[in-house]
Order: structure tokens, then C-alpha cells, then sequence
């Protein structure tokens, strides 16, 4: 199984389709809420929700679905990577609702070697996630600095750090 990928495995026009999606349960979306301690009533109170929104029901926190969508793209593009760099922008441009499937998937934009170490370089990337339905939800932009296959090679090639078993 592939975990994320080398600088020059990376096209730029490619598009990688995360799979599988995940649906989301308003057990996953409470939880979000209280880990990170964000009680807005709109995700967490039916009753609120029903009485005041547009939407009559509960919205799920758009950082929960974003932090979905970044772990979708894990093994197609930043499994290897060396650092996240930047997220360049985030747009929740739909709300997600308990029970809605989340698909995602990302595209290459640019790629860039570095100036500075000629063993990585740079990939810059979208990635979007949409419904069940092909409704976009959510889009976001990121640089993601990823290693050269030389880097890889010098330091234990596609599994870095795996024991041997013993006995």
C-alpha cells in the first residue's frame, strides 16, 4: 500500500481521489466539538438548531470536516512528508449535515525543488471535499514539503524505522 508519495512522483495536473469516504455521525461531530471546546450550539443542540437556523438541524463544525478531508489526503500526498508548510486558504463553501458522506480529493497545482537542500522540494496542492451528492463543502490549499526519493533511500526507503522481528 502506498503511504503518500516522493517529490518526483508528483505531476502537476494530477488528481488523486481519496478513498473511502467517511459519513459522518453526530457522535464523530460531538466529539470534534468537545475535544476541541467549540460549544457553539449550532452543532451541539437539536433544539437550538430546529428553533433558530436556517438550516433546521444541526450544521457540523467545518474544522472537523476539514481535519477529515487533510487525514483523506495522508496516503496520496503528505504520507512522506518531511513538514506541512502553509495552509494557503480554507473555504467551507456548503454546510454538512449528521449523515452526509464526505469524498475527498486533491490536485497538484505547482510544484518546486528547494534552493536550500537538493533532497526535497515543495508541492502545492487543493484538495476539496464534496457530498454524497458532488456538493463541495469544503476546499482548502496547502504547501507540503515532501522528500526526493534520495532522501528516502538514505534513511530506510519506503518503511523507515521497521524492526525486524526477533526469534
Amino acid at each position: 500500500m502506498q503511504f503518500g508519495r516522493y517529490f518526483e512522483e508528483f505531476e502537476i495536473g494530477a488528481v488523486y481521489k481519496h478513498w473511502p469516504g467517511k459519513t459522518v455521525t453526530e457522535y464523530d461531530d460531538h466529539l470534534f466539538c468537545l475535544l476541541t471546546m467549540n460549544h457553539h450550539p449550532l452543532h451541539l443542540d437539536a433544539h437550538y438548531a430546529e428553533e433558530t437556523t436556517d438550516f433546521k438541524r444541526n450544521v457540523v463544525v467545518g474544522n472537523y470536516i476539514y481535519s477529515l478531508l487533510l487525514g483523506m489526503s495522508v496516503p496520496d500526498v503528505s504520507g512522506k512528508a518531511i513538514a506541512n508548510l502553509e495552509v494557503e486558504s480554507l473555504r467551507h463553501t456548503k454546510p454538512t449535515f449528521h449523515g452526509d458522506t464526505i469524498y475527498g480529493e486533491t490536485e497538484v497545482l505547482d510544484k518546486t525543488e528547494s534552493k536550500s537542500k537538493d533532497d526535497r522540494g515543495v508541492v502545492y496542492v487543493e484538495t476539496r471535499g464534496y457530498k454524497q451528492d458532488g456538493t463541495v463543502v469544503c476546499t482548502f490549499r496547502r504547501k507540503v514539503m515532501v522528500p526526493k526519493r534520495s532522501y528516502g533511500d538514505t534513511r530506510g526507503g519506503e518503511q523507515p524505522g521497521r524492526p525486524v522481528p526477533v526469534g
